[in-house]
């Protein structure tokens, strides 16, 4: 909105009319589309005849939002509510301009800061906002205090709706009155109230069940029946009563409504090679949905564990902590495709939809967004404009350089083994064949980032290639939520650049609120800067999205270990290990959160085990430096000639090297190689330096202190 009028500078008043209005979803809009919006909203209301009259009358304050704004009418009670028909009324016009609206009348007052700016406060617009908040999109809402003067009012009668009490911010409770006429407002009760209300009779109904039971047992008392024989009976009812209704929980989290796993499409083709087909269609369905920010949509890596699912659906769900499963099979022949999906609430073991897609190979896209869109709608999740479009998208006129490209994600989600170059040969191949796939080049980027952490790459080789491929996916797609995250992780990984690596994470998980590898690598970001709350929230997060994710429980256990909150790590490694026994990473990062928290016998098993599965740097160094702190220097410097032949055909972070100098107790040389990592934009251990518990024995050290500033404030 407008900032406030240099001619009303002065002017103070008590008793203010106050119109509050906000974009619903603007947060998820691109820049562009909010500035477009804002700007139609502006003119729309200049334009309406009651800001029209109070601004002539110098009659009206305005408060601007970033999303909106509040009207502040000193004139009469009608006006905002007028002004809120006219300006509904206009938006009519502009569908794709979502607004709520709310009224309410009370103090207001100009108040001047210490720069001497002028604005607006008080519990009139601090109520209006309240009021507002209640609805959703296209609701005109209005204090009851403002309904009830409205009342003497004949002409307002018949468009005033009471809905009731509402709880709003701090406990407080606000009642609510709903306007609307034929022709403008949401006739519908606002979503906060209708669950309200439906819980409410939930437990009614669950109570006057319970009721009925006992009272029929006191009765049957009463005449002597013998009660033993109806006792099972009734006992099955009781309980059958107590549980309806109730909402399922996971680890004592309540399951959203709004959840869904795309379970993996069974592949009935002849030929078994289309399995890789089977799986497109799966990650496809999956990956539009997650680009709704009102569904919790599970990851791919975490629904493939179900590929031979049993036929307990309930038991799946509950694993992955959703309230609804996505069930299909593929059918591939020639240049046809048979779909068949079917959504089932998994709790309830209720059908929601079900459907069968007979078409050619050149419309999958078009099935999967319609597939996407279906389910989005029967669950009730709202949309967004640039959702809607996202859903939409084709991200290839190819289908054969889609299937490499899934083939690419296939083995880009394994990792390990020979499995990242792989997925490097499918994603270049996939590129080959359309030279505008962004989806390909972002694939790409995150394969090279991980390459030398899995498999000894030179990072001198892999991190031009890696940069150049996000940014190349960003040219062809600025809104693609995969480059984003790629372009983040090289700014920490690689420049150590902890605000735009910040500015990047968060960009991407705007664009795709489910992407549980954003939140999942944000968390680390946040972890390096000592912001151990939200790092623990992103990394929940993360886990939720992708429950079965072992790197992901175990970079959240590294996280509790930094926070020394040592018990925490504990289960979170051990949950970890339970997915994947064998993960070198796991137990090499379990064995660092036994050893700092004192548990050395317990650490030295860990790294053994971590050596066995991989003879990597790591393990390596941690193995001698412990060795050397219990009272055997030889096997560190052991350690350091066995990373000095293994750095003979892979790379090996010099970070290792400080370690086990700071085993021997040689600092000089430990704070060296930490330099030297540095120097070398090794951000990955590097920039964990302000929190990592292994080099607690240095922070005193003027050196170590400087060092720390560096990274802190380094921006390359």
């Amino acid at each position: 909105m407008d900032p406030v009028p240099s001619q009303f500078s002065d002017v103070k008043f008590e008793i203010g009319h106050v119109l509050f209005i906000d974009i619903v979803g603007y947060s998820k809009l691109l820049i562009t589309e909010q500035s477009n919006q804002i700007q139609t909203l502006k003119e729309i209301v200049r334009g309406t005849e009651q800001v029209r009259l109070a601004e002539a009358e110098g009659k009206l304050l305005r408060l601007p939002t970033g999303d909106g704004g509040a009207l502040v009418f000193r004139n009469n009670l009608e006006a905002p509510v007028l002004c809120a028909l006219e300006i509904a009324k206009a938006l009519k016009s502009h569908p794709e301009i979502r607004v709520r609206m709310g009224v309410h009348s009370g103090p207001v007052n100009e108040v001047t800061d210490l720069n001497e700016q002028s604005n607006i406060a008080g519990a009139g617009i601090n109520m209006a906002q309240r009021v507002m908040d209640c609805g959703d999109a296209g609701h005109i809402l209005l204090s009851k205090r403002v309904a009830d003067d409205l009342e003497q009012y004949p002409q307002w009668r018949s468009r005033l709706q009471e809905l009731g009490e509402f709880e709003v911010k701090h406990g407080a409770r606000v009642s609510v009155v709903n306007l609307f006429t034929d022709e403008v407002g949401n006739h519908a009760l606002p979503a906060r109230l209708a669950a309200a209300k439906k819980a409410s009779r939930s437990s009614e109904k669950r109570v006057t069940a319970r009721q009925i039971v006992l009272t029929s047992l006191i009765v049957l008392i009463c005449l002597g029946v013998p009660i033993l024989i109806f006792t099972p009976a009734i006992l099955k009812s009781l309980r059958s009563t107590s549980k309806a209704g109730a909402t399922p929980t996971v680890d004592g989290v309540a399951i959203p409504e709004k959840s869904i796993a795309v379970l993996p499409f069974d592949n009935l083709s002849e030929e078994k090679g289309n399995a890789f087909f089977a799986e497109g269609i799966q990650d496809e369905i999956l990956t539009r949905l997650a680009k709704v920010a009102d569904l919790k949509v599970i990851s791919r890596t975490s629904t493939q564990r179900f590929k031979a699912a049993p036929s307990d659906l309930r038991d799946i769900a509950k694993q992955l902590g959703v309230m609804n499963i996505l069930e299909g099979s593929v059918q591939k022949s020639n240049d046809q495709v048979r779909i068949n999906v079917q959504l089932i609430n998994a709790v309830t073991d209720a059908h929601l939809w079900a459907e069968i897609y007979d078409r050619k190979l050149t419309d999958l896209f078009t099935v999967e967004s319609e597939v996407a869109k279906t389910i989005a709608d029967t669950l009730q999740a709202k949309l967004t404009g640039s959702e809607i479009r996202a859903i939409s998208s084709r991200p290839t006129e190819d289908p054969a350089a889609h299937d490499l490209f899934v083939q690419g994600r296939h083995f880009l989600a394994l990792r390990r083994d020979d499995n990242l170059p792989r997925a490097i040969e499918f994603f270049h191949q996939a590129i080959a064949r359309d030279p505008n796939y962004a989806a390909a080049y972002a694939g790409l980027s995150e394969a090279l980032i991980l390459l030398p952490r899995y498999t000894g790459a030179y990072p001198s080789q892999t991190r031009p290639q890696s940069r150049v491929a996000a940014l190349k996916a960003l040219e062809l797609n600025p809104n693609l939520a995969e480059a984003h995250n790629a372009l983040a992780k090289i700014a920490m990984d690689y420049d150590v650049d902890f605000a735009e690596a910040t500015r990047e994470f968060k960009r991407a998980i705007e664009l795709n609120p489910n992407y549980a590898g954003a939140h999942h690598w944000f968390s680390g970001t946040l972890e390096s800067q000592g912001q151990f709350a939200e790092a623990i929230a992103e990394s929940k997060l993360g886990t939720e999205l992708d429950p079965f994710s072992a790197v992901n429980l175990v970079d959240q256990g590294r996280i509790y270990g930094s926070a020394r909150r040592f018990t925490e790590a504990k289960g979170v490694f051990e949950k970890a290990l339970a997915i994947d026994p064998a993960f070198s990473y796991a137990h090499w990062h379990y064995g660092e959160m036994l050893q700092v928290s004192g548990d050395l016998k317990g650490a030295a098993v860990e790294y053994a085990k971590s050596r066995a599965a991989n003879n990597a740097p790591e393990p390596i160094a941690l193995s001698g430096q412990l060795a050397a702190i219990m009272g055997r220097p030889e096997e560190a410097r052991q350690a350091l000639m066995a990373l000095d032949e293994l750095e003979k055909h892979r790379y090996v972070d010099f970070f290792w090297r400080a370690l086990l100098y700071l085993g021997l107790e040689d600092k000089d040389r430990a704070l060296q190689f930490l330099e030297q990592s540095y120097a070398n934009n090794e951000g990955y251990e590097i920039g964990l330096i302000k929190v990592d518990p292994m080099l607690d024995s240095l922070r005193a050290e003027p050196r170590f202190q400087a060092l720390v500033r560096k990274v802190r404030g380094s921006k390359k």
